[in-house]
């Protein structure tokens, strides 16, 4: 069983100078000094590593093992570097990787394949969402791919770099369970049984710190079934939802959207896609082992599948019934997340089938028709650029969060953010929405409410210690006597703060853009975590996971350096 040829030394080289020039074009507002700060990506000068990052006390673990292993970085590396880094490499390795994974002796095809897999509408909308760890676990996918395909033909070494591959997935859920389902399709059974119980089981301890947080946590398993409809893929212009999934995307968020989106044309460029990548759809399956191909079309089919649920007639009611009911269902509230496993199949057929189509024209018509097809994801969504035109411009926190990070720390107890919301705009942060940086950025125990509110849609949070103070507010109860020790009122949003709701605490600190109050008599104590075997199970999950990656990386090492 053979691996389909990699790329000639020249040709990585040219995917590597493809591949930097998109991530210059695409994060070149991050070229200024500061945080770019967008929806949920938050990123502090230095982010403290704290029992709730591995074992969330009172929510459900969604950034469980980010947010612990930029906690770990950003010790040594700061946060700005380390969101640099994350973005760009996110970009640079999945126009590689694509590139890497394309079986072609054509130069031309690998750089369409790198250049359409790093200007997808999944991609643009993941990141105006901010989401930049489902960004990782996307551009690590083909890696994933190619190294799977190394095991299934007994390569030396091909499983450490296969959990090398997966790692980066595996920092959130999501990611963790696309990396587990990739590698479950493509290591066969029959022929590797201990290569594929190896890989599994590597993968079960990557994913390990979430699950064991999941089991631990006070916040119950099941969400709220509102989500169904707040977060079900959404029409992009006139064709529907389904078609913009088709075309990978259909996020639930308009304002995470490229304008370029609701264009006329774009359905239409999305059929044409689809018709070309039919076109490659031989051609792939003809280059990859035996089988390869229809694995790799289920983990497409499943990824298209479950970003439809929540649109499709019956699915939904489904999912609503689902997520109430059944303990971590809440992940597939939005489905479009999954999209990763298509859009990779999806833009290997279709450099293929750009190939085919011109493989009988003269070379130099051929090879501008494929150098036009590398640039029309560009042309048609052309808004991708320098951060989605500006909304990645970099900002820089104020004074007063230096200075309440440090009372805070000196005088530990838990934190309530107010007004009460999960997202910001901040003045300070122009015409941007970003969540509460507030917990990543003290030491302390930080409350914010958890409640969303997606357009007409309100989301109810899980986290009940949050769920009882919302309660007593509403009823005009002061934070005072709550075990609240430290208030911090954040200005410029439009969010009111009812003056009773700070009766019995005395002003601390009065900034122009944070307030602090305390509460004299609240407890003094750094962080209410799960019970003791339930939190030591957490850290041992998440060093498990750093042991296993460590292992991978020396065996790696130990060997003879091999192209990837």
């Amino acid at each position: 069983m053979s691996v389909p040829t990699g790329p000639t030394r020249r040709e990585r080289w040219l995917l590597y100078a493809v591949a930097a020039v998109v991530a210059a074009v695409v994060l070149a507002p991050l070229a200024a000094p500061g945080y770019a700060l967008l929806y949920d990506m938050v990123f502090v000068p230095r982010q403290p590593l704290t029992w709730q990052l591995v074992a969330p006390a009172d929510s459900l673990p969604r950034a469980v093992p980010m947010d612990a292993v930029v906690s770990l970085v950003t010790q040594v590396v700061p946060g700005w570097l380390v969101q640099r880094l994350a973005l760009g490499g996110a970009v640079v390795f999945a126009a590689v990787g694509a590139g890497y994974l394309v079986p072609t002796r054509r130069r031309a095809t690998r750089v369409v394949a790198a250049v359409g897999y790093a200007w997808t509408p999944y991609l643009a909308e993941r990141l105006l969402i901010g989401q930049w760890g489902l960004l990782l676990a996307y551009a690590a996918l083909p890696w994933i791919v190619r190294a799977a395909l190394r095991v299934r033909a007994g390569r030396p070494g091909a499983l450490p770099r296969l959990v090398l591959a997966a790692a980066p997935a595996a920092i959130t859920p999501t990611g963790g369970l696309l990396a587990f389902a990739a590698v479950a399709l493509l290591v066969p059974w029959r022929d590797r049984r201990r290569s594929a119980v190896l890989a599994l089981g590597a993968l079960l301890a990557l994913n390990a710190p979430w699950l064991v947080a999941a089991l631990v946590t006070g916040a119950g398993g099941t969400s709220d079934p509102a989500g169904v409809q707040a977060f079900a893929a959404r029409a992009e212009n006139w064709a529907g939802p389904l078609a913009a999934l088709a075309g990978t995307g259909g996020i639930w968020s308009a304002q995470a959207t490229p304008g370029s989106r609701a264009g006329a044309l774009v359905p239409l460029a999305t059929l044409v896609l689809l018709l070309v990548a039919a076109v490659g759809a031989g051609p792939l399956r003809r280059r990859l082992p035996p089988g390869v191909a229809l694995r790799l079309g289920v983990l497409a089919g499943g990824g298209l599948l479950l970003a439809a649920l929540g649109v499709l007639p019956g699915t939904a009611d489904a999912l609503r019934w689902a997520v109430l009911h059944v303990p971590g269902a809440g992940l597939l509230r939005d489905g479009q997340k999954f999209l990763a496993g298509y859009a990779l199949p999806l833009v290997l057929c279709a450099a293929l089938g750009v190939e085919r189509l011109v493989s009988r024209w003269d070379r130099d018509l051929a090879l501008l028709v494929l150098a036009g097809a590398a640039l029309l994801p560009v042309a048609v969504m052309p808004d991708l650029a320098f951060g989605g035109v500006g909304r990645l411009r970099p900002v820089s926190y104020p004074a007063d969060w230096r200075l309440v990070a440090a009372v805070t720390a000196e005088d530990p107890g838990v934190v309530l953010a107010l007004p009460l919301s999960a997202y910001r705009a901040y003045p300070w942060n122009p015409d941007r929405m970003v969540l509460d940086p507030l917990p990543r950025y003290l030491s302390a125990e930080v409350l914010t409410d958890d409640t969303l509110r997606v357009g007409d849609v309100t989301v109810a949070g899980e986290n009940p210690r949050m769920r009882e103070l919302r309660r007593l507010l509403r009823e005009g109860r002061p934070v005072a006597g709550t075990g609240v020790r430290w208030v911090v009122v954040q200005r410029g949003s439009t969010d009111a703060v009812d003056p009773a709701w700070l009766a019995g605490l005395e002003k601390v600190h009065e900034g122009p853009v944070l307030t602090l109050y305390r509460d004299p008599d609240a407890p003094r104590v750094w962080h209410r975590s799960p019970p003791g075997p339930g939190r030591w199970a957490a850290v041992g999950a998440f060093a498990g996971a750093l042991l296993v990656v460590a292992f991978a990386a020396l065996s790696v090492l130990r060997r003879r350096p091999t192209p990837w």
